[in-house]
């Protein structure tokens, strides 16, 4: 069974970017809802299908809670499984909330390691915090 998708690609939209009223991924006008249901739908089954990006952007959706509901134990999760794959800012993401207990118990070996594995990806402010 072949999964369809609309398009553009809901991973390629930066939510920050785009400043309307509008769901940012098929433009449907918000209602009660922050996003419609089939741009949800079709976000995690990009993150279920191995899509990196949109498991960071599903994870940071989750965590901040403005784009859904807020869950920081889906936001961790998410966070683990773009780590996985390598995304950097993923494991800065999981750094911080190790080190501030969101999600998590606080765990500032567990901080420490996702730090170290950000900055080894260059990622600059994971190297800043190790610096600290």
């Amino acid at each position: 069974m072949e999964i369809e998708f609309c398009k553009p690609n809901i991973s390629d939209k930066n939510i920050d970017a785009i400043g309307t009223k509008n769901c940012l991924y098929c433009n449907i006008l918000f209602t009660e809802e922050l996003w419609c249901k089939e741009c949800i739908n079709s976000l995690e089954k990009l993150a279920e299908n191995g899509d990196k990006v949109a498991m960071l952007n599903l994870a940071n959706y989750h965590k901040n809670g403005k784009e859904m509901e807020k869950n920081l134990e889906k936001a961790i999760y998410w966070y683990q499984k773009a780590a996985e794959k390598d995304v950097k800012e993923a494991m800065y993401n999981l750094a911080i909330c190790y080190e501030n207990g969101e999600g998590e118990e606080e765990d500032l070996e567990e901080a420490f390691y996702w730090y170290q594995k950000a900055a080894e990806k260059d990622h600059i402010t994971a190297m800043f915090n190790l610096a600290l």
